[in-house]
């Protein structure tokens, strides 16, 4: 049997040794702490006059390929995405002459309206953030967003009286 100890001084070179199996920090991080488990779940299987390192990179190796193994053996069997891919349906003709009007409009509107627009609604950034990386208050980022929607209602005449209605 070995000692605790024994086992903890061998962790830098199963790390070592997990990130070269998974070439990811943190999946080395769980194939560590998984082969320091069974290591000592199994401490009584260890012969003594056995390289403890040794053993252990086994351990690790036989988690590793285990893991490997039940991917290729469910995740691609049973995963949807393969299928999913293969039913994809590109916009039709009105969505894309949508998409390029909403698109043009925008490019009619002035530089800093178009900044806001993209930081806000595209890059998913908090108004906070945005007054922050623009160094400007957030009352006046606010201020632009609503002018900004107003001028490109303008711009794809939705505030013709005819949608009012219908909102």
């Amino acid at each position: 049997m070995f000692t605790n100890d024994a086992l903890m001084q061998e962790t830098e070179k199963l790390m070592k040794f997990a990130y070269k199996l998974t070439q990811n920090r943190h999946d080395a991080e769980d194939l560590l702490h998984n082969t320091i488990e069974r290591a000592l779940v199994k401490k009584h299987l260890f012969k003594e006059d056995t390289n403890l390192f040794g053993w252990t990179s086994k351990i690790m190796y036989n988690i590793f390929i285990s893991g490997i193994r039940r991917r290729n053996k469910f995740e691609t069997k049973y995963d949807p995405e393969n299928y999913i891919n293969t039913q994809k349906v590109d916009a039709d003709q009105e969505v894309k002459a949508e998409y390029r009007k909403v698109s043009e409009a925008i490019n009619t509107l002035p530089k800093k309206h178009r900044q806001i627009l993209t930081m806000i609604f595209v890059g998913g950034n908090k108004y906070d953030d945005v007054s922050k990386k623009l160094n400007i208050p957030v009352g006046t980022v606010r201020s632009r967003v609503s002018r900004a929607r107003e001028n490109l209602k303008d711009a794809l005449n939705l505030n013709d009286p005819i949608y009012s209605k219908a909102a």
